[in-house]
């Protein structure tokens, strides 16, 4: 069995290795020719588009690894078959059974690979492709999710950003303050605000509109310190989608959210996904292993290549659709995140006994 186990190992990497090959350099260079469209906008030169299109690669490894894999993972079963190799596997004694644990065996790894990719090395690789495009093209970060720009939810205050510039640093923001029974307090309008460290900002260029009982006072200064909850870390997620976010930094941000009493769901499911998202490859194994069931005569290479990318790519977009609709209608996270999963667990289960039964 341990030799099964390591032929099927080589034969699969293989695969899964070659296909990888192929869709990241499809996506490498649709990014690469997007890009070309901002060619020429400040220090934005040939190099930095390939330096940009290099930092994006390590995302779109973690979102193909579950394609990845059941098409290579096909890709190498289906050619085991065609030569008759899976048959003699099965003749000489080789249940059902040992073969699923052969092909986990073989995922776990895989799984690992998916997991940290997903949460140390995909995230800040996107960032800082995000933040040299800004730089190269002298471009701020400019928040769109209101016409007056992002508000956000800080101690007994609003806080409303115009544009987050790519060292993190925040320009041009108002800051609405109210007191315990939630009247309007004061009004604070700053140029610029820099992080010093937790909980502490220096705002610069501030004029300060406040509100007495009968009265209105307005004051200026050169400087001030701001006592705020917000970071650095927090400000990141501006720069990346949910999606292409560390599981950590979803969860320190949804609570945030959830404290500042602000939906979260968007970002709870993006989480549960991140969590979810590796197990996919088990699941897209059991998947592949029906396609080598069937009998060379039943249907070319090509066909079941061609089945297995297209059962791929709707997990992947499916995927995503349920997520989106499980944040519109603030559905249960982790069944938003986890449906699709199981859903072609059961799915690849049945064709399996379907197999089995021929």
């Amino acid at each position: 069995m341990n030799i099964l186990t390591r032929y099927l190992a080589r034969e699969i990497y293989a695969g899964i290795a070659l296909v990888f090959g192929g869709l990241v350099l499809l996506f490498a260079f649709l990014d690469f020719v997007n890009e070309l469209n901002n060619l020429g906008q400040g220090q934005y030169q040939l190099g930095y588009v390939l330096l940009y299109v290099a930092l994006t690669i390590p995302g779109h490894i973690y979102e193909l690894f579950p394609v990845a894999v059941l098409v290579g993972t096909i890709l190498a079963l289906v050619q085991m078959g065609a030569n008759s190799e899976l048959t003699v596997y099965r003749a000489s004694g080789t249940s059902l059974t040992q073969m699923i644990v052969a092909l986990m065996k073989i995922a776990l790894p895989l799984v690992i690979l998916s997991f940290v990719a997903g949460e140390f090395i995909a995230p800040p690789s996107e960032r800082m492709a995000q933040q040299l495009r800004l730089k190269a093209r002298n471009l701020p970060l400019t928040l769109q999710e209101f016409r007056s720009g992002v508000w956000v939810k800080d101690e007994k205050s609003f806080v409303n950003v115009k544009n987050v510039m790519p060292d993190n640093s925040l320009h041009d923001l108002s800051i609405y303050r109210f007191d315990d029974g939630y009247h309007l307090k004061s009004i604070i309008n700053a140029k610029d605000a820099n992080f010093i460290e937790k909980g502490r900002w220096k705002l610069d260029g501030v004029l300060e509109t406040r509100f007495e009982k009968l009265s209105t006072q307005v004051l200026s200064a050169d400087t001030q310190e701001w006592s705020s909850a917000l970071s650095p870390e927090l400000l990141n997620v501006l720069l990346v989608v949910p999606e292409q976010m560390s599981a950590s930094n979803l969860y320190q941000y949804a609570s945030h959210l959830r404290d500042n009493h602000q939906q979260s769901a968007r970002y709870e499911i993006a989480m549960w996904n991140k969590l979810i998202y590796p197990l996919a490859v088990l699941v897209m194994m059991i998947l592949a292993l029906p396609f080598a069931g069937h009998q060379h005569r039943s249907g070319g290479v090509s066909g079941k290549m061609f089945l297995g990318i297209v059962l791929g790519l709707s997990f992947h977009f499916f995927g995503r659709l349920l997520a989106s609709l499980g944040s519109l209608n603030n559905w249960q996270p982790l069944l938003s995140a986890s449906t699709m999963t199981v859903l072609y667990l059961l799915i690849g289960l049945l064709m399996l006994w379907r197999t089995e039964r021929r």
